[in-house]
């Protein structure tokens, strides 16, 4: 059984920051990469970043230079850094992780908001 269970969203005024965590339990499978993916209303779903097991990232143009995703690889856990908060960023943030030999998986999503 993979669970992946989400915490940090809230209401923050813009400019502000935010630390998103997302622990995976996977009864002993190992977790490749991991991400952050978000959907605003009306919109498609979008990555807004990823981290290998090695630490390579990748970020969505949007958030360069604002956010920072990072992991503990002992913990299975990841966690998004994001400072410089806009209302555009508003949206519910969803974990991602690709468990060896299981698949991907998603967590339950986790709702920011930044307004005034």
């Amino acid at each position: 059984q993979v669970q992946l269970v989400e915490s940090g969203g809230g209401l923050v005024q813009p400019g502000g920051s935010l630390r998103l965590s997302c622990a995976a339990s996977t009864s002993g499978f190992t977790v490749n990469a991991m991400g952050w993916y978000r959907q605003a209303p009306g919109k498609e779903r979008e990555l807004v970043a990823s981290i290998t097991t090695g630490g390579t990232t990748n970020y969505a143009d949007s958030v360069k230079g604002r956010f920072t995703i990072s992991r503990a690889n002992a913990k299975n856990t990841v966690y998004l850094q994001m400072n410089s908060l806009k209302p555009e960023d508003t949206a519910v943030y969803y974990c991602n992780a690709a468990v060896r030999f299981r698949g991907e998986y998603w967590g339950q999503g986790t709702q920011v908001t930044v307004s005034s």
